[in-house]
């Protein structure tokens, strides 16, 4: 794929109006999808610190990546979509995430969203639903709440009124909304079973809030989503808990994409700290200083343990997707768990390291290195990793299947 295909800016209009500014580019296989990556993780890396500082949204650059294609990559053959690898789903993530990390974390609800309507929608339902990513066409996400007792219980209710449904509640860490084209909701309906409704961000009672304010990951948007009496229609309504009573890839499928941004981000951290100790000044001292030169051939040990984890943790997941049943989702599910604690291990040591092995230059404002440090910290809160320690030991030692939900 040219870069004349992918087009340089999104307007006001086509913002406000969240319609494709055209039609998709189709990814033929894995190996184009990953070419289209780094053609696209070029042309993020220039303007990803400054992004970053001024907390400048990346709607142009959003619109670049789903515009690429490379947002349907998980859209069955059966559907006219490509069905990489999730392995290469993987990596198409860390590519991106390695230039500019926010960037590769928002398309996360998408793919999710992809796999509960794999899971669990209509022959209807998917067929439109696949044609709108084929298109260009993005899901964001109004999942997760706040003061809740746990991140699986949900306050955001949904209920029938005659020939539709209403939905109301408030969201946050609606990763995605902002740039999206459809926002799917999970609520709970009059039998307290969760429903995933899926609404267009300007349909009326619906309020898209930028008031995300992490220290990291500051230009995902990942604010709050206000839900106000949205009437829902059914076709656009389907079911969610379902996803995990029976084996399906969406929980596995989530976490590899976490996992992804990262290693995305290690790779940067890493690849950062090796071009400052080269820089004038640096490279006849600590270069040649076997402790520092030790220290960083430990990073780059634990990245290639991380990356290899992470492709075999998206091999396991085909395995799943061509064959689901209980053995599989455990297998896959504690794969993704080891690739996910590798990924997140070496993210923070990594972003760590580039300040202890480069010195007190590397903390410079300028230089805005501790982005790094941040994105990292902040993202690998998303699902703690000693759950997934624990999911790990206690499927090879006790033979304990994990149990199914998002987080795993």
């Amino acid at each position: 794929m040219s870069s004349a295909a992918i087009p340089s800016q999104v307007t006001s209009d086509q913002q406000r109006a969240n319609l494709p500014a055209s039609r998709a580019h189709r990814v033929g296989d894995d190996q184009e999808a990953l070419a289209i990556a780094h053609e696209l993780a070029a042309h993020f890396r220039p303007g990803a610190s400054l992004r970053d500082s001024h907390r400048q949204l990346p709607f142009a650059e959003i619109e670049k990546y789903s515009v690429s294609g490379l947002w349907a990559l998980t859209v069955p053959k059966k559907y006219g979509g490509p069905a990489v690898s999730i392995a290469t789903l993987a990596e198409v993530t860390a590519i991106i995430s390695e230039a500019d990390s926010s960037i590769g974390q928002i398309p996360q609800n998408h793919y999710y969203m992809l796999e509960v309507v794999r899971a669990n929608g209509t022959a209807a339902q998917k067929q439109q639903i696949y044609e709108l990513a084929l298109s260009g066409a993005r899901l964001g996400n109004a999942l997760s709440e706040v003061g809740t007792k746990t991140v699986g219980h949900y306050n955001t209710r949904i209920y029938r009124q005659a020939d539709h449904f209403i939905v109301s509640g408030r969201k946050y860490y609606s990763t995605g909304a902002l740039f999206a084209h459809y926002i799917p909701i999970v609520a709970r309906d009059e039998t307290d079973d969760l429903l995933l409704a899926i609404v267009r961000p300007d349909a009326p009672g619906v309020q898209v809030i930028d008031d995300w304010e992490s220290f990291g990951q500051r230009t995902t948007g990942s604010g709050s989503t206000v839900l106000d009496n949205v009437r829902v229609q059914p076709e656009w309504v389907l079911p969610y808990e379902q996803s995990f009573r029976v084996p399906t890839a969406v929980g596995p499928v989530g976490q590899i994409i976490h996992a992804a941004v990262d290693l995305g981000i290690a790779r940067a951290a890493i690849a950062d700290l090796r071009d400052f100790l080269r820089s004038a000044g640096h490279a006849e001292g600590v270069t040649a200083d076997p402790l520092a030169v030790s220290s960083y051939g430990d990073l780059v040990v634990q990245l290639h343990a991380a990356e290899a984890l992470l492709q075999r943790g998206g091999h396991v997941v085909d395995f799943l997707l061509a064959d689901a049943c209980e053995s599989t989702l455990a297998l896959a599910s504690v794969a993704v768990a080891e690739a996910k604690a590798a990924t997140t291990q070496i993210a923070l040591l990594s972003t760590n390291q580039l300040f202890e092995l480069g010195g007190v230059k590397t903390t410079a404002e300028a230089l805005n290195l501790n982005r790094h440090w941040r994105n990292a910290r902040a993202h690998t809160l998303h699902d703690p990793v000693r759950w997934k320690f624990m999911a790990v030991g206690n499927y090879y030692l006790n033979e304990v299947y994990p149990p199914r939900h998002g987080a795993l």
